[in-house]
């Protein structure tokens, strides 16, 4: 190799390989990816979602919404339960609360995702 570092001076050279360095580096750095890229039906991907999935989250979050009317005066947020004994909760406090029907199967659809 030629006498470079004398020409440029040990600073000069020094620093032009460490910016060499460094961004080589950043060049072999992975590039960030969506999740489940390859898949067109993933979940976490609003335009890669069904109808269905969408509505059942429109009535997860108008569930919620009625949970926190109706319910969140005396209840905190749902515990994980099974669907069957949810339902059970929900039809014994629909009577006690005065819930409407709809107001139930909100709520249900809530309290079972």
């Amino acid at each position: 190799m030629m006498n470079i570092p004398k020409i440029l001076g040990t600073k000069i050279w020094t620093a032009l390989i460490l910016a060499t360095l460094l961004t080589a580096g950043l060049f072999a750095l992975p590039q960030p990816r969506k999740p489940n890229a390859g898949n067109p039906r993933a979940a976490s991907w609003p335009e890669a979602r069904s109808p269905e999935a969408r509505n059942q989250d429109e009535m997860r979050v108008e569930g919620e919404q009625r949970f926190r009317t109706n319910c969140g005066r005396c209840h905190m947020a749902p515990h994980k339960f099974p669907p069957r004994m949810m339902a059970t909760f929900v039809r014994h406090m629909r009577v006690r609360a005065t819930i409407t029907d709809e107001d139930m199967r909100f709520i249900l659809v809530y309290m079972t995702q």
